[in-house]
């Protein structure tokens, strides 16, 4: 998972919490990253219809979405799998039945994981985690 995805969730509950237009600056200063990454995720968000954009002067973002927006539907909408695989060990070309079969075995794992990841990601919503912020939920 990269830091998109915290980005988005950090984004989204605090524009849920204001409920007003909010720059991509106040956005990075809040979550403490550059406006310019702040931008990326937003757009992914926007294409999803999470938030509205808004140009011209006091131009910013807002929240469009209901406070049941879950967690999966904020990672389906980044396009990222909560664990994902940079460098597979092994080759399927070797003879070595544990090189040439671990890069399956450990593809199957993490699809494994992913799916039990998604499950729970489906469970939590950007309102759960207003209110366990501000103490209104356990």
């Amino acid at each position: 998972m990269t830091a998109e995805f915290p980005l988005a969730v950090h984004a989204l509950v605090y524009l849920m919490h204001t409920q007003r237009i909010t720059s991509s600056q106040e956005l990075a200063d809040n979550i403490c990253t550059n406006p310019a990454r702040v931008r990326k995720v937003m757009t992914k968000l926007q294409n999803a219809g999470f938030v509205e954009a808004t140009r011209g002067q006091g131009s910013g973002y807002c929240f469009r979405a209901a406070e049941t927006l879950t967690l999966h539907e904020v990672l389906k909408a980044l396009e990222e799998d909560p664990i994902s695989m940079n460098w597979r060990s092994g080759d399927m070309d070797k003879e070595c039945l544990i090189s040439s079969g671990m890069g399956q075995i450990m593809d199957h794992l993490y699809g494994q994981l992913n799916d039990v990841c998604q499950k729970e990601l489906a469970k939590v919503t950007i309102g759960s985690i207003s209110r366990q912020i501000f103490g209104l939920e356990g």
